[in-house]
């Protein structure tokens, strides 16, 4: 199976890429992305996320459009996925702030493309999630 194309939609307003996440990608307990109805992701604490329930956030799209960007919860979240994963939420925010959100995801679409077999690399892993291959 081809993973499913990187839209604007999956731009979760933290700058995540659902699009690459392990529970977006994956069939069985497959999670909407974090702009998805609440009522069909697979765990409570992506529904309780406080990032995405934020008041600010409700009025705007993404995070850096608020006045406490980034606020500690935004930095430990980055921290943790840059030390984990290597990818930056802040720095994503800061790409969608400066190219606009159309340009990020055309971006975001070659950066995480499976030059083996055209699939999706997922975040989670640096592997390809329909072939295998090895960032």
């Amino acid at each position: 199976m081809k993973a499913k194309s990187i839209t604007s939609k999956l731009i979760a307003p933290c700058g995540m890429n659902c699009g690459i996440c392990m529970a977006y990608l994956r069939e069985k307990n497959h999670c909407p992305g974090c702009n998805g109805p609440d009522d069909k992701k697979p765990s409570i604490s992506c529904v309780r996320c406080i990032i995405k329930n934020c008041e600010t956030i409700k009025k705007t799209k993404f995070c850096f459009k608020c006045e406490k960007y980034p606020c500690t919860r935004l930095k430990n979240l980055d921290k943790r996925y840059r030390t984990k994963y290597g990818m930056s939420m802040i720095e994503n925010l800061e790409n969608i702030k400066k190219v606009g959100i159309r340009e990020f995801v055309k971006n975001e679409k070659a950066r995480w493309v499976c030059l083996k077999c055209g699939g999706t690399i997922n975040v989670h892993r640096w592997e390809c999630f329909d072939c295998g291959a090895k960032r």
